[in-house]
């Protein structure tokens, strides 16, 4: 785990590194490695969101819980998978879910969703890594300690960011955001489970966009390249 991040993440963040949580984070990651197990997403790619999306740059957060856990998937972007591998569940609902909100908005034959994130779009999952094939292994192991660190600074130093908190785990980061400079839109979690209960119809996309404009923020483009 290599801790190369964009300057303005780096100068938020920098002190995190030393924190004890954080060596016991790294100490558990080498000693999956030393065991042989095959952790998702690559090194390089463990901190893909923040070097993706500058932190003076971020516009929206759209927040997930654990990265994807089958060959290929994770690239470090919460919701996204790497091109050529088969639209999860959650993304395809989300899709869906944006085939009504955004006019114009044609799904893609891919999940490769970088374009959202070079626009401001923070895609973060609380847990950075997993273990191949077993969902939620890395979790309760340093990762949410960070990446609850990440929202506090967001929360603390930048203003008028759209946060978009899908299904229980993501609305309990609500109590983190200062929501008198923020805007905190919440909804059911996009899953098969349970997007009927509230995703589908929530117009997360357009009213982030409606609150983007308002501050003078340029809009998110939703629709995603071929």
């Amino acid at each position: 785990m290599s801790a190369a991040l964009e300057r303005g993440w780096l100068t938020v963040l920098e002190e995190e590194f030393e924190k004890d949580y954080m060596k016991s984070l790294k100490s558990f990651l080498q000693e999956e490695k030393n065991n042989g197990a095959t952790v998702y997403p690559k090194g390089s790619d463990i901190f893909n969101a923040l070097n993706t999306t500058p932190f003076d740059q971020v516009k929206v957060v759209i927040l997930g819980q654990d990265p994807y856990h089958g060959i290929g998937q994770a690239h470090g972007l919460s919701f996204s998978v790497q091109r050529g591998v088969a639209i999860p569940p959650s993304l395809k609902n989300i899709y869906k879910e944006l085939e009504t909100d955004i006019e114009g908005f044609k799904t893609p034959n891919h999940g490769h969703l970088t374009h959202w994130a070079e626009q401001g779009v923070l895609l973060l999952n609380a847990t950075l890594t997993v273990r191949a094939s077993e969902a939620g292994s890395h979790q309760n192991r340093g990762w949410e300690i960070f990446t609850d660190e990440i929202i506090k600074a967001l929360s603390q130093k930048r203003e008028h960011i759209v946060f978009l908190l899908w299904g229980k785990y993501a609305q309990q980061k609500s109590a983190l955001i200062d929501q008198k400079k923020h805007y905190v839109l919440t909804a059911a979690h996009p899953s098969p489970f349970s997007a009927y209960n509230g995703f589908f119809g929530s117009k997360h996309f357009s009213k982030a966009n409606q609150l983007l404009v308002q501050n003078n923020l340029s809009p998110i483009d939703w629709n995603l390249p071929a």
